[in-house]
């Protein structure tokens, strides 16, 4: 089903008031403080540069697609159809200024539709957030440690090969390297 935008966006200036009676509170509501942090970090508007060169204007932008993936990985979840276990909840909806979540196959087509020069952009995004996060906080020193982690598609995704995977042998995987910033 179509819906129209005014439909499926809203906008959230404020974070809502907490009282400790008779409130509601609902499995999720730890996100409240993710909402004040993607404020802070202007983190909508520096997504939404990434996809400006898209001439599609969809009714759920691109910009919040990625904002459902963020919000999905930092509730634990990992794959796409997952949304279905927090596509009702009234703060996930309010973190992400919606007033409903797009269906999988919207978020499906979307991504699809990402071309390199955003990829490129996002990548800009994220390293430029670790790097200024660092020199705000003058650390004296830091290590970086780099570990890699085997991830299995268990199909033919695209930038997978057959390689170590010692779960399982011969099954196509990613092999990401992960860098984990240590303060000494």
């Amino acid at each position: 089903m179509k819906h129209s935008k005014f439909e499926a966006r809203c906008k959230t200036s404020c974070l809502p008031e907490l009282r400790f009676e008779d409130q509601q509170l609902t499995s999720f509501s730890g996100l409240i403080v993710f909402q004040q942090l993607f404020s802070d970090l202007d983190l909508k508007r520096r997504l939404s540069r990434c996809f400006e060169h898209q001439k599609v204007a969809p009714i759920f932008p691109t910009v919040s697609i990625m904002l459902v993936l963020i919000v999905g990985v930092l509730l634990g979840y990992r794959r796409l159809r997952d949304v279905s276990y927090f596509n009702e909840d009234p703060m996930v909806l309010r973190v992400l200024s919606l007033r409903r979540m797009p269906s999988v196959s919207t978020m499906s087509r979307q991504l699809a539709a990402v071309d390199d020069r955003s990829v490129r952009a996002v990548e800009r995004v994220q390293q430029s957030l670790v790097t200024d996060a660092l020199v705000r906080e003058q650390f004296p020193r830091i290590t970086l440690d780099f570990d890699g982690t085997v991830l299995g598609t268990g199909r033919r995704a695209e930038g997978a090969s057959v390689g170590f995977n010692p779960k399982k042998k011969g099954q196509r995987s990613y092999y990401p390297l992960n860098c984990t910033v240590c303060i000494c």
